[in-house]
């Protein structure tokens, strides 16, 4: 007695959390095929089961026929969303993805169904016995099964999911659970089955659940998901197609320097920018984290809490950014994971949504008296994780302002933006964002090239202690001479094809060592809202002797970490870019992030159609 009083307790508690994980409201906007996913696995296993139950009944004495019936279907078809999820997120990583928001989505509404059923009919005797009956209950679970299955792989088909998608889904909706443990003890204590019956189904159960994770694993391969596309940076971006740009969003007051920041990027109607914002929002206390995907309708509802109070709020700001500015689609979205974790669903989405860039808030806010300080301690190293991980280009955005409120019409953008070019990957994909933004009305562009002089001291990445003759030497002179090409030829594209345009300087200035190139910067910071500059891995110059020594930053690089120091200017924002590189055989230092053809020759992507400015 003292045991079933103690589980009893311990049901009502599981039950808890598993209310407090579900929101009913999102039923409602679900999509067609969740929705068509959820009812095919639950009628289909009912279908299967109802002419063996006519079988099995006849072994039951007492239990009302309709009871029986209704009693298997639900033990059958029921899907577990508290163990779907915790499969997804702990062990598969697939939350994020689009079969696991379709599994999420139709396991709440198979659960939510399935226990108001369970509540229609209750039996009160009868017991199933006999070698046939368990052949029976083990033949049926199977053939149920098999149903949802042959379910999801009818409306996958019907929506054009890959065929391995659907079985995927299939198996991830035969996950077993609680609810249904729940269903079972009603049937024993309601005398529908006796207790060999009740332990082959718990068996059957178990069993089921435990091999749906490595079945899923052999045939589902999240890299199957992605097919390779080539423009994972903006640099590579066509100028006349969609620019995808995924935006982070920690809390509302990241929210008006980067809508400024959106709109000074100039979308077109040839160039269209579609923004994924995701709010971040750090896992407590909730047993499973979750992505939602927010629809672009409104809710009436008044915000439950101070996470909802905020989501509303950035979704409001996007959606009325996106109703102004024209050319910009918008999706929200809310990812809530751990801060750990939480890299892995940016990344994820990003390659899901085949982002070209990714811009991330600073860890550190902006004081009253112009300081800056860490909000949390957390915000770093996601950022971190999130440069180490993305496979696309990345900005971390240090917000001082960007001349206030948001910027919501073309007319009423006007920014000052300046770029300190010292060559490398990260700084070409500077130039390319810079260029870009240079095409809007209300955009004047300086770009500011650092030269090394003659008393400049030449700094080698090669280690002294290898032999001359060592081909990973002769690898790395070879990519830092291939670099320099890449430099000039682009810098000499830029320059050709922005002569005529008066909205744009370009400068060259010769400098020997941080000590000068510091001095130089400091003569711009007065005059510009907004440096874009480049992170510089691998990125070893002279010119910058001494920055990195007191950098507290090393994410921001050397220039970024200048910056966003006190030293200069409190209404400057800063944006640091990383270029997405690839593989190379330096890895994250250099990369090779060009093709082997011509200097010069990959460039027409992104250059193609910005030789004049738009009147």
């Amino acid at each position: 007695m003292v045991l079933e009083t103690m589980a009893n307790v311990g049901l009502l508690y599981f039950l808890f959390l598993v209310g407090v994980e579900m929101d009913l409201d999102i039923i409602h906007c679900m999509g067609r095929k969740a929705l068509a996913i959820a009812i095919a696995v639950m009628i289909l296993p009912f279908i299967i089961g109802v002419p063996f139950s006519f079988v099995l009944h006849q072994k039951s004495q007492g239990v009302n026929e309709g009871t029986f019936i209704l009693f298997l279907g639900v033990a059958l078809s029921v899907t577990a969303f508290p163990v779907l999820a915790r499969i997804i997120l702990a062990e598969l990583n697939l939350l994020s993805s689009e079969i696991g928001r379709i599994a999420m989505s139709s396991a709440l509404i198979n659960d939510h169904r399935f226990r108001c059923l369970l509540h229609l009919r209750r039996s009160t005797s009868g017991v199933l016995d006999g070698a046939m009956t368990w052949a029976y209950l083990i033949l049926v679970i199977i053939l149920a099964c098999l149903g949802k299955i042959v379910g999801t792989l009818l409306v996958a088909i019907y929506y054009q999911m890959p065929f391995y998608e659907g079985v995927a889904l299939g198996l991830l909706m035969n996950t077993k659970g609680l609810v249904e443990m729940i269903v079972l003890n009603v049937g024993k204590d309601q005398k529908v089955l006796d207790d060999m019956s009740f332990a082959i189904m718990v068996i059957v159960a178990v069993v089921m659940t435990a091999i749906i994770t490595p079945t899923v694993t052999t045939i589902y391969k999240p890299a199957r998901r992605f097919v390779p596309y080539k423009r994972r940076s903006i640099k590579k971006s066509k100028p006349d197609a969609e620019l995808r740009v995924l935006v982070c969003i920690h809390t509302p007051r990241n929210v008006p320097t980067i809508i400024n920041l959106l709109e000074a990027s100039h979308p077109t109607k040839k160039s269209p920018i579609c923004i994924y914002v995701l709010h971040l929002v750090e896992l407590t206390g909730r047993a499973s984290a979750m992505l939602i995907v927010h629809n672009t309708w409104k809710s009436s509802r008044a915000a439950l809490n101070r996470t909802q109070a905020q989501s509303d709020h950035i979704i409001n700001a996007f959606e009325k950014f996106e109703q102004h500015a024209g050319c910009v689609s918008v999706q929200p979205l809310t990812a809530i994971s751990p801060y750990s974790t939480m890299h892995e669903d940016i990344c994820r989405v990003a390659e899901d949504k085949r982002v070209a860039f990714i811009i991330i808030p600073f860890h550190k806010q902006q004081t009253v008296d112009g300081g800056m300080e860490a909000t949390n301690p957390g915000f770093q190293t996601f950022n971190q994780n999130v440069l180490a991980n993305a496979m696309c280009s990345v900005g971390i955005l240090v917000d001082r302002g960007l001349n206030g409120s948001p910027q919501l019409a073309a007319n009423q953008v006007s920014h000052h933006i300046g770029v300190l070019f010292f060559g490398g990957p990260d700084d070409r994909e500077v130039l390319s964002y810079a260029w870009r933004m240079s095409t809007h009305p209300g955009i004047n562009l300086t770009v500011m090239r650092f030269v090394p002089g003659d008393d400049a001291i030449v700094e080698s990445t090669v280690d002294p202690t290898r032999p001359p003759n060592d081909p990973r030497i002769l690898k790395v002179v070879t990519d830092s001479d291939r670099e320099k090409q890449f430099d000039e030829a682009f810098i000499n594209e830029f320059r050709a094809r922005t002569v005529n345009d008066e909205s744009i300087v370009f400068t060259e200035k010769v400098v020997n060592n941080g000590e000068d190139t510091v001095a130089v910067i400091r003569l711009m910071d007065t005059v510009i809202d907004l440096f874009v500059v480049g992170r510089g891995r691998g990125m070893i110059s002279s010119l910058m002797a001494g920055l990195t020594d007191w950098s507290e930053c090393p994410e921001l690089g050397a220039i970024g970490d200048l910056l966003a120091s006190l030293d200069f200017a409190a209404t400057v924002s800063v944006l640091v870019v990383q270029q997405y590189v690839g593989t190379g055989p330096l890895g994250d230092a250099l990369g090779t992030p060009e093709s082997p053809n011509l200097p010069g020759e990959h460039f027409g992507d992104f250059t193609g159609q910005m030789n004049r400015r738009p009147q």
